[in-house]
């Protein structure tokens, strides 16, 4: 997923100026550290392959419908205690939102909007579609498990804007890019746009939270598309814990924090407890209550610089294999699945760990021979353009 951009960010020292006065007159600039502070934040990195390795868990063996096809019955017959946790797993989403609140603060401070959508652009698309590419082929290999789409269908997920414009996706995680996308607008447009500062970022986050508010009465499709209710607090979370770890702690931005959770955990709660339901893969409220709640203090650590200490270089690559792995894994693990537990009578166990192991590998390969050479370039080539054209002026 998005979230999925290089993590090295700074921390400032303490200010000599009363801290209001200071953020207030914040001039726009890039973040720099003093010496011996700057750091990769490996710790974000973890927190990325952790949020899509629960996502991947969910798609294997917690829930029924296409996985359950590919195993040839339902996980939980499998898996009856590994199930019962994978079921939670959806939650590695809101674990993402977090962190890409976290991130986009930290990478556009100082930059302009056209640093920034080349940036995006050349983060997210290259991967994007490399994975369109192999999934379709998949699809057109062994199409029982997922049909290929037509080609205008196929044209149209290649934007990214599939989901607006009704039609059906190739992959189906992608539905969380447009969330993204959204995201990033909002933040371009209100705060990227005059340069980003500790004031116009809290402006921000309490203004969305009120629209939210305020869409959540309207309960209209447009206002919840454009506000993104529900998703919200999760990235306005991200923006106050990166705030905090830039300028450090304050009543305001904790505050910020608390009521994202309150909202979040009540978005995550009626969004996945289905009270009476049942079912194989019934959840609890209160588990849900306290995965959420545990996303929002993993951030929160990573803030307060709570987990410096995981600076382990292999979070770094294991970070850089989270977003192709995130696009790839759904479907093709569904496909990887069916043919070595249907196909090869595999046992379940080692079908799972096959699977999972067998699409890192293909997340490496997308990442060395795609987004390593083709995302610097393209972004490069968008600068040279873009200094070609203002120089036209």
């Amino acid at each position: 997923m998005s979230g999925g951009m290089d993590v090295t960010s700074t921390r400032t020292g303490a200010p000599t100026l009363p801290v209001q006065e200071v953020r207030a007159a914040e001039p726009v600039r890039p973040a720099t550290a003093a010496p011996g502070k700057r750091d990769r934040m490996r710790a974000l990195d973890g927190l990325r392959i952790v949020a899509a390795l629960m996502v991947c868990l969910y798609h294997y063996a917690g829930k029924e419908g296409t996985v359950a096809e590919s195993w040839g019955q339902s996980p939980a017959h499998l898996f009856p205690t590994l199930s019962s946790f994978a079921t939670y797993g959806s939650l590695g989403v809101q674990l993402f939102f977090i962190i890409s609140g976290f991130v986009i603060c930290m990478s556009s401070w100082g930059r302009t909007v056209g640093d920034f959508f080349r940036s995006r652009v050349a983060r997210l698309y290259p991967a994007y579609w490399a994975a369109i590419v192999v999934v379709t082929a998949a699809a057109v290999l062994l199409p029982v498990v997922v049909r290929p789409l037509r080609l205008d269908e196929l044209l149209v997920n290649l934007t990214m804007l599939q989901q607006p414009m009704g039609v059906d996706r190739v992959l189906g995680v992608c539905w969380t890019l447009w969330v993204e996308l959204r995201f990033y607008v909002l933040f371009a447009v209100f705060v990227v746009w005059r340069g980003v500062t500790y004031r116009r970022v809290v402006i921000f986050c309490c203004g969305w939270t009120l629209a939210g508010a305020f869409a959540r009465i309207a309960d209209h499709p447009l206002t919840d598309a454009l506000v993104m209710r529900d998703h919200a607090p999760y990235f306005i979370a991200g923006l106050a814990l990166y705030l905090i770890y830039r300028h450090g702690s304050d009543l305001l931005l904790w505050g910020i924090v608390l009521i994202s959770w309150l909202l979040g955990q009540r978005y995550s709660v009626t969004a996945l407890w289905h009270p009476g339901g049942g079912g194989e893969f019934d959840r609890s409220p209160y588990v849900i209550q306290l995965i959420v709640t545990l996303a929002f203090v993993a951030v929160a650590a990573v803030a307060l610089g709570w987990l410096r200490w995981a600076n382990w270089r292999w979070l770094t690559f294991a970070g850089a294999l989270t977003y192709p792995f995130y696009l790839l894994h759904e479907h093709l693990g569904w496909f990887a699945i069916r043919v070595m537990s249907r196909g090869l009578h595999l046992p379940p166990q080692l079908t799972l760990v096959a699977t999972v192991v067998a699409i890192l590998v293909l997340a490496h390969l997308l990442h060395r021979f795609v987004e390593k050479p083709i995302g610097p370039r393209l972004k490069r080539t968008m600068t040279q353009q873009s200094l070609r054209v203002r120089s036209k002026r």
